[in-house]
């Protein structure tokens, strides 16, 4: 696989580092997760691939372990507030200090600097400063933030992962590790750009919900159909939106011209009206040879039998039965090879990923019995 021989060190976190620590791992990385001695979650997730050790960095005796397995990776993954590393004495100078090759990815809201660089946030908070969050929604509704993720997933744990692939590229020439300032703010204000870039074009001239891509126009917009299920249309082209009006059996030149912005709310309920006729089954029978760009809403316990990503095999399935996403993109020649086993227990590989990386059964024994490890073996199905 593509990453294959990359060691990775991923400190347990939330939603943003552990995406980004299955990302590399599903692309071949050796990700060890280090999770606390006493999780503050009841169940991870995102742990795919993964080995699991349980450390206390908060006893000198756990820091100067962490320090140790630093110096024989290439990636540590961090998730915490501007300043918690310092603190411990494990911050990227000390760890660069004793590995150069060392790339420190600092996953975090706010970012390293600056007035909010210790406080505390979540999607809704990262999306909100982004200047995102005050595009989305509909007309005369709140703005809304879509699940969350566009900054914990999009602007934070794959930009970090972009993040740490750019660094690594750059490492073969230099010979060096550096230091990543990832933050879902930038991260997702990043992500953004076409807003910021599309601003002398008109496309968000108007109010929220009143433009092109925002829900304003009717043909870009989702439609519920008889049977209590959606389509979503996306006719934006010309060529696409006369497939979509024929379709509809519609008669173009009875109709406002398409881009008569004061008609939109009109026609969005004649298109409303229309769509409720049908099912989306029928729709999309009607749709399947016009390229009208008009696609089923798929619920999520039905994508992966669809006939587009069945045939694809854009979905996996697990050991436990679950259904996920292939790791995506697909590469030619090292294609991603995600795991199928269950997720680790927290401390499962403790003592094995110790070992492998030169402690001995002693001192093992030592950290054990100190508290600053735990070491968690499979537990019985039975």
């Amino acid at each position: 696989m593509a990453l294959s021989g990359i060691r990775v060190l991923e400190l347990a976190g939330l939603a943003p580092a552990p995406y980004c620590g299955m990302i590399l791992a599903d692309f071949g990385a050796k990700v060890v997760l280090v999770d606390r001695t006493v999780p503050v979650m009841a169940s991870a997730m995102l742990t795919r691939g993964k080995q699991s050790i349980a450390l206390n960095i908060k006893k000198p005796e756990g820091a100067a372990v962490l320090k140790k397995l630093s110096s024989k990776s290439d990636v540590l993954i961090e998730p915490f507030r501007k300043g918690v590393m310092e603190s411990l004495g494990l911050g990227p100078v000390e760890l660069l200090r004793e590995n150069p090759r060392l790339i420190y990815a600092r996953l975090t809201g706010y970012g390293q600097s600056g007035p909010f660089a210790k406080a505390a946030g979540h999607d809704i908070n990262y999306l909100a400063m982004s200047g995102l969050l005050s595009r989305l929604g509909r007309k005369e509704e709140n703005p809304y933030a879509p699940l969350n993720l566009v900054a914990d997933f999009g602007g934070g744990g794959l930009m970090c992962a972009m993040g740490i692939l750019m660094a690594l590229f750059e490492r073969t020439k230099s010979g060096l590790g550096q230091v990543i300032d990832a933050n879902m703010v930038e991260g997702t204000a990043y992500l953004g750009s076409f807003v910021w870039q599309s601003q002398s074009l008109g496309i968000w001239s108007r109010l929220r919900g009143e433009n092109l891509l925002d829900t304003g126009a009717h043909f870009y917009e989702t439609y519920k159909t008889s049977d209590g299920k959606f389509v979503a249309v996306g006719a934006i082209e010309p060529q696409f939106y006369e497939q979509l009006l024929k379709g509809l059996c519609l008669d173009p030149s009875k109709l406002s011209p398409q881009m008569s912005v004061s008609d939109w709310p009109e026609m969005k309920k004649r298109f409303a009206n229309i769509f409720s006729k049908k099912t989306q089954a029928e729709w999309c029978q009607i749709f399947a040879e016009k390229d009208a760009c008009v696609t089923p809403v798929l619920d999520i316990d039905e994508v992966s039998e669809h006939q587009h990503n069945k045939e694809r095999g854009s979905f996996v399935t697990n050991d436990q039965g679950e259904v996920t996403p292939r790791p995506a993109p697909h590469l030619s020649r090292t294609p991603a090879n995600p795991s199928f086993s269950r997720d680790p227990f927290v401390g499962e590989h403790t003592e094995l990923v110790l070992s492998e990386f030169g402690f001995k059964k002693e001192e093992i024994a030592q950290l054990k019995s100190s508290g600053v490890i735990e070491c968690c073996p499979p537990k019985s199905n039975l």
